[in-house]
């Protein structure tokens, strides 16, 4: 009888070591997360969060620190009526979708290149790697002696071969300063989306292509039915990170053009920028990144959407 309730205790307090040792080894692990937690809500929730009540009061530099009016959708209400927003808007439509556009065709067409086995292929693709390691300021400069109206080598080029008799004025004008950065900024995401894509390109089997070959499929029957399907995936997370990437664009306009000329080259980023900083309307400015956090949320859910649908084939 004794053994047996020796036994019971025994068992018991092996439980109780186990239960604690469970409990210790949970707070161990979110312990280990706090340092993300805190990171998260300072750097990330916070200003989010703060940001959106910023659009509903009247802040200025006047009453930064004082009382903060509550105006509700005042703010909204002044912003959409700007004729500036709805150029903004149009100007990031344009420059995302044309930049997205070209930045991953031509870098798909680099990585489709660099994955053949060729001489000297480490040494060319470290190349074309260096345009993305250049500072924006850099880039910004050489497309600006590039395109500039009197002496830029554009225009040298195009009037020693007789396209055009005149220097074109390409960052003064409002017809073609856009346009200028977006070439700039095409150039710059080129690299990224080559590099990426290659990864994906090379963690396809060689034996699918051996198939499809001795199926009888050509080269471009091969690139749509097994390169474009296995690669989709990649393709996918690129072009999310390219949209949100390239739609919250500030560095490129202000280094090139500063929005200019009449506003032709404002994004939301920097018409943003010009409320809060410029004219120190900070509510304003909040509306403004309000609006593009809703609409790349908007672009998020739909791809995580699109992702859950795929994995659930």
């Amino acid at each position: 009888m004794k053994k047996v309730q020796s036994d019971v205790m025994l068992s018991g307090q092996q439980t109780s070591i186990v239960k604690k040792t469970k409990i210790r080894s949970i707070k161990t692990e979110y312990l280990f997360l706090l340092p993300a937690v805190v990171f998260l809500l300072f750097f990330m929730i916070y200003p989010i969060v703060y940001n959106l009540l910023l659009s509903f009061k009247n802040v200025t530099l006047m009453n930064l620190v004082g009382i903060q009016e509550f105006v509700g959708l005042s703010n909204y209400k002044t912003v959409l009526k700007d004729p500036t927003f709805a150029l903004s808007i149009k100007n990031s439509l344009i420059f995302t979708i044309l930049s997205i556009v070209f930045q991953f065709t031509i870098g798909l067409a680099l990585a489709l290149y660099f994955n053949r086995k060729f001489p000297g292929r480490g040494i060319m693709r470290a190349l074309v790697l260096v345009t993305w390691m250049l500072p924006i300021v850099v880039v910004g400069a050489i497309f600006n002696w590039l395109f500039a109206g009197d002496y830029g080598l554009i225009n040298y080029f195009l009037q020693t071969v007789g396209i055009i008799d005149s220097p074109i004025p390409w960052l003064a004008s409002s017809s073609t300063a856009l346009y200028v950065v977006i070439i700039a900024n095409i150039w710059i995401g080129i690299p990224f989306n080559m590099i990426i894509l290659l990864g994906g390109l090379q963690g396809i089997p060689e034996e699918l292509y051996e198939a499809a070959r001795i199926d009888g499929a050509n080269s471009i029957q091969r690139f749509f039915s097994v390169t474009i399907p296995l690669l989709k995936p990649t393709i996918m997370i690129l072009l999310m990170l390219g949209i949100i990437y390239t739609f919250k664009t500030f560095d490129v306009i202000i280094v090139m053009t500063k929005g200019g000329p009449n506003n032709s080259t404002s994004l939301m980023p920097f018409y943003a920028y010009q409320l809060a900083f410029e004219r120190s309307q900070f509510s304003l400015g909040a509306v403004v990144s309000t609006i593009m956090f809703g609409i790349l949320l908007v672009i998020s859910l739909f791809y995580l959407k699109s992702i859950g649908k795929e994995e659930s084939l």
